[in-house]
This record gives C-alpha cells, structure tokens and sequence, in this order.
C-alpha cells in the first residue's frame, strides 16, 4: 500500500487545495493512486496536463490516476477519454471529505462514476479548509474561490463558479491556529480576492477583513496575493498607509495597457486607473513592491497599443511581471476574435521579459546598503517585506523574520 502522489499544476490556490485533499486522501485511507490537480487558464496549460497524466501513468503502472482541477472542471470528456485516466473529479467534489471516502473504499469503487463534476456554477459557498500549514515557512489561507466576472480570454470562472468568501470569523480563527503553529507569515488567497465579502451579510470589503485579522491575530506578516487594483476599497488603502505588518507587496492583474484592448478584453479598468493606482498606493506607502500580470498578443493588438502595455513597466513602476503571451482559449470571446500571429506573439512576450529582468535589475540596485525584515525561506534564503529574494553569506534557522544588510545583488536577488 502507497501513499497517494500529488501532482500540482497551475496557481497557488491549486497548490493550497491540494494540500487540503492530502488531507482529506489521508484520512479516507486513500492509497495506490495519483492525483492530478490541473489549471485551464491556457490551451498549453490543458496540454501540459495530459502530458503530465501519461508521465505519471508510466512511472505508476499500477495507481490509479485521479484527475481533478480547472481543466478537469471545464473539459471532463477530454479527460475521461485516456485510457490512463481512472476518475475525473470536479473542483467542488475535490473539497468534499465524503468523495475521498467513496474512492478510498474498494467496495464502492464499482459504484463510484468514473466522472464526478457537477454544476459549478450551482455552488454558493465556499468552506475554509483548516489545513496545518501550506509550506515550512509561510501559510496561504484561501478566503475567497471563484469570480463573478468574464472576461473575455479568461475561462477559470467555468472552473472555478461564481464568486464565494469564507466568513470573516472563520479565516480569523485558522489564522490565529497557524499564527500559534509557529508560522510568521499568512498569505490571503483566492481567485478574484478584492470581491470577499460581497456574498456576505452587510457585504464587507477585503479591506475591512485584513484590519479585522490584524486587530483579532497576533500574525506578524499578512501579505494579499493577486488583486484587481480598480477594486481595492477605502479601508484596504487605509491599511496599506498604517498597517505595518500589511506587507507592502501588491501583485495586479492589470493584463494591457491600451484602453480598446482592455474593453475587448472586458476587464474594469483604463490604462490611467492603474498608473492612478500605484501612484496613490505608493504616496500612502513609500517601499510598496509591485508585481503584475500582463498579456502579450492578445487578438486585435497593435504595435502601438502593446507598446503601451510595454510603457505600464515604467509608468506603474513595476518590479515583478508574469508575462503570459496569448493563448486562445475554447469557449471564450476572445478566441473568436482576429488573431495575432505566433512569431509576433513570441516577439512581444520576449520584449515584455525583457523589459521586466531591467525593472528587477533596477529595484536590486535600488535596495543595496538599506536594511530589511527578511523571512527565511532555507539556511541560506528568505524574502525581504516586499516580497524580493535574499541570499544570505551565512545560514540562518528556517522560518525566522531576521534583519539584514544588503550588501549587493546578483541581477536576480539580493545579498546580505
């Protein structure tokens, strides 16, 4: 009897909800199987997910492969379709304790349907999962799932559903629990987390429960994932200027810098919200970190009008950029729409790395002689408050907040 694998692809949500079904498999009794948690947000993220299932069939001949995920929510006919593939669970059948039972048990595999994906868009809560602890050194805690927009590139609300929020109390509770486990840093996360609390009584804001977790916990570092910045709330930027143990670290999913790009793209904000954004986030807190999510390609695109999303680097002042070139998507609007060609896709995504290595290069340059707060990571890496990676000379106990001078950079980290 073996213990289950895991394979991970995709967003830290992903990662976090895996660590929640370890659980859930280990407690079923779960063995001799190989669980593949996937990502839809590409065409190439579903591609790899099938080559990553034959992979895992070779090396586990004899395990079952269980397929799960936003790829698995979207397309489980394609799924179910390998010959390697076993089961095919949805994303809400994952998080239920009762379908781990259900495959854990020899006697109900026969009864058990091969594919378990229900109406996603049929959910209207999600659970906080209490897990112990999602890494040795900092724990994510997933407060929203879902997002009641659609964008027109984007397919992961048919993943993933509307949008839902854990109750304030609860995401306070397992905070404090991690908080007392030992660890010095929680990360909020969720897919469209600046929506939290609209589903709620009284509808809060995200702003309203980062000062509630900072009043009722002892955490001493709680960091936001990925927001929409158009979004942020007024409290949310009160906590950004008075909150020092807010980290002053923001990731944006700002996807282009040119106004029509932006509307075909459905997304809520114009190129001046964003630039407005930072600017004000950065006057509220002088060392904010930014990072940011932007398309290269995306179909109708112009040299001009990626020229300006090129600008956003500079005109934002960002530091971290994921760069995604375009991929159509099956089943969204922007899939129907004139095409940029591959090689001018590829171009504009280099451009854009490019563009994002000399940011880094900058803000490396920019932190040598100060003094931070760095969590470490292992013996010899951490990460400052703003999120940037630090080698240290010596080795330092894992998990600790310890203090260090930089003394120089290597073009991709810190040294101190």
């Amino acid at each position: 009897m073996n213990a289950p694998v895991f394979a991970t692809l995709g967003c830290r949500l992903n990662a976090y909800e895996s660590e929640a079904m370890k659980e859930l498999a280990a407690a079923a009794g779960l063995s001799d199987a190989v669980i593949v948690n996937t990502c839809a947000v590409t065409a190439e993220a579903v591609r790899k997910a099938k080559q990553e299932i034959r992979r895992l069939s070779r090396e586990n001949p004899q395990a079952s492969i269980i397929v799960t995920g936003c790829a698995a929510q979207t397309e489980p006919d394609t799924f179910a379709a390998m010959p390697e593939v076993t089961r095919v669970i949805g994303n809400t059948e994952k998080m239920q304790a009762a379908t781990w039972t259900r495959l854990a048990a020899p006697d109900l595999i026969g009864a058990t349907e091969r594919v378990q994906v229900d109406d996603i868009m049929s959910v209207r809560e999600t659970a906080g999962h209490l897990i112990d602890g999602f890494g040795r050194h900092r724990a994510y805690v997933q407060v929203q799932n879902g997002c009641d927009h659609r964008c027109t590139f984007c397919i992961i609300p048919y993943g993933r559903g509307n949008s839902r929020s854990v109750p304030a109390g609860v995401v306070v509770e397992q905070i404090q629990r991690l908080v007392d486990r030992g660890f010095n840093e929680v990360v909020l996360t969720g897919v469209d987390l600046t929506s939290w609390g609209a589903d709620l009584p009284a509808t809060p804001r995200l702003g309203d429960l980062v000062r509630r977790i900072l009043r009722l916990t002892a955490v001493p570092r709680l960091r936001i994932s990925s927001i929409d910045s158009i979004e942020a709330d007024p409290a949310l930027m009160e906590a950004i200027a008075t909150e020092p143990r807010l980290m002053p670290h923001l990731h944006l999913s700002l996807q282009a810098g040119d106004d029509l790009i932006l509307k075909r793209m459905k997304r809520r904000h114009l190129r001046d919200d964003a630039i407005r954004f930072c600017e004000e986030a950065r006057t509220l807190r002088p060392e904010m970190v930014f990072g940011a999510d932007i398309i290269a390609g995306f179909p109708t695109e112009t040299e001009a009008m990626f020229q300006r999303s090129l600008d956003l680097v500079t005109d934002c002042g960002l530091t971290f950029l994921h760069v995604f070139p375009y991929s159509p998507r099956k089943g969204t609007p922007a899939a129907r729409m004139p095409a940029v060609p591959g090689a001018e896709i590829r171009s504009r995504a280099a451009r854009l790395r490019t563009a994002g290595q000399a940011a880094l290069a900058r803000h490396l340059s920019s932190q040598v002689g100060k003094l931070h707060r760095v969590l470490t990571e292992g013996p010899r890496l951490g990460r400052t408050e703003g999120f940037t990676e630090v080698a240290f000379a010596e080795d330092q106990p894992e998990g600790v907040i310890v203090e260090v001078r930089v003394k120089g950079q290597d073009g991709a980290r810190l040294v101190g």
